[in-house]
């Protein structure tokens, strides 16, 4: 969804700093992130929003002792919170990324609202962007080439702890999560409860037209395109190590439902799963994959989109009868939400979850695949 609009982004750039002012006059922005203009009221460049901090000594993880000072951080626990981050914000090894992405039905613009507000230093992850370019299924997983390419244009490099956060709480941060650790990076995490438990906490965040930002978005785009076109890119600064067992091909899935070597979970909504509702994309059949549970992703989060405890968590699997004990493959419509499937499971400790990429996208359009209806 984003891509689209990375192209224009000079030009968007320019537009913004002549634009914002302090005038409480309504500015209309052009057609440059949407067909028709968008209003909003604009604020300065850079403009910091300010609110009442007050900061507790406290964990940036459930049950851990480490101090919200201390740069530790464990690759155990896949999360960390606002009050760690807000701590630890400014280390040079620390990297932040708005992977926010939304549903096409939605009508809500990603990187529109990135530079309308984000935590202050992040950079842009474009979820649609950074993708198999060779692929007509959305945002699939990228080669090795094109995802180190892309990721070194964002400055990242494989020293550095990435934390990665969305604008819905927790939702399209964990397949950028999943995506790291797929590529070997294991030290990244989401930010629980992302930008709106960021903001909910009283902390800053930033409404800038940076050029950094907008380069490293624009350079991460093209990046993407000149990989698959077989052209030279800049420097790479971080290496890949691919880690197969954590992503799943259709062949795969077809093989477990005779095998089953992986207990399937899916987290799509109950109606979508059992048949009774009508899939968001055309062409797709209803149902799902013979021999799956359903847990639908909202179960793994609490009222404020943060992932649920351990024990909690535990008792969701525990009731659709899914062993800890066992290997899971998770899917959902398109390879997003199954991730936060993954994060639950891997705050249990179970950090070898596969993802099927294509998930019911691929599988409910393809003609020959089995599909099941309760």
């Amino acid at each position: 969804m984003a891509s689209a609009f990375l192209s224009k982004s000079f030009v968007a750039h320019r537009f913004f700093r002549s634009s914002f002012t302090l005038t409480p006059k309504p500015q209309i922005f052009a057609s440059f992130f949407h067909k028709r203009p968008s209003h909003f009221r604009a604020a300065p460049a850079f403009l910091v929003y300010k609110t009442p901090v007050f900061v507790f000594c406290g964990s940036p993880f459930i049950g851990s002792k480490a101090s919200l000072s201390t740069l530790s951080m464990s690759t155990t626990e896949p999360v960390v919170s606002v009050d760690w981050l807000h701590a630890n914000l400014r280390e040079p090894d620390i990297k932040v990324l708005d992977a926010s992405w939304y549903m096409p039905d939605e009508q809500r613009n990603p990187l529109q609202e990135y530079q309308v507000a984000h935590i202050p230093g992040a950079f842009f992850f474009d979820v649609d962007g950074i993708s198999d370019r060779t692929s007509n299924l959305p945002h699939m997983l990228p080669s090795e080439e094109a995802f180190a390419a892309a990721v070194s244009a964002l400055g990242i490099e494989n020293k550095d702890g990435v934390v990665v956060y969305d604008g819905k709480g927790l939702f399209s941060a964990a397949r950028v999560w999943w995506m790291f650790r797929v590529f070997g990076h294991d030290r990244v995490w989401v930010l629980d409860g992302g930008l709106p438990r960021w903001r909910a906490s009283g902390y800053d965040v930033e409404s800038s037209a940076s050029s950094d930002a907008i380069l490293k978005a624009s350079a991460a785009s093209e990046a993407i395109e000149k990989v698959y076109h077989g052209q030279a890119v800049g420097p790479v600064t971080f290496q890949t190590k691919f880690q197969p067992h954590l992503v799943w091909t259709l062949e795969q899935v077809k093989k477990n439902i005779e095998d089953k070597t992986h207990q399937h979970v899916d987290a799509r909504s109950k109606a979508r799963f059992d048949g009774v509702a009508t899939e968001p994309r055309k062409g797709i059949r209803s149902g799902h994959v013979p021999g799956s549970k359903c847990i639908p992703f909202p179960q793994m989060l609490d009222t404020s989109h943060t992932l649920l405890p351990a024990d909690e968590l535990k008792k969701k699997f525990d009731q659709e009868g899914i062993s800890l004990d066992s290997p899971v493959v998770t899917s959902c419509g398109t390879g997003v939400t199954a991730c936060i499937l993954a994060l639950g499971l891997h705050r249990l400790g179970k950090t070898d979850v596969a993802v099927y990429d294509g998930s019911w996208t691929e599988w409910g359009a393809h003609p020959e695949t089995p599909v099941s209806t309760s």
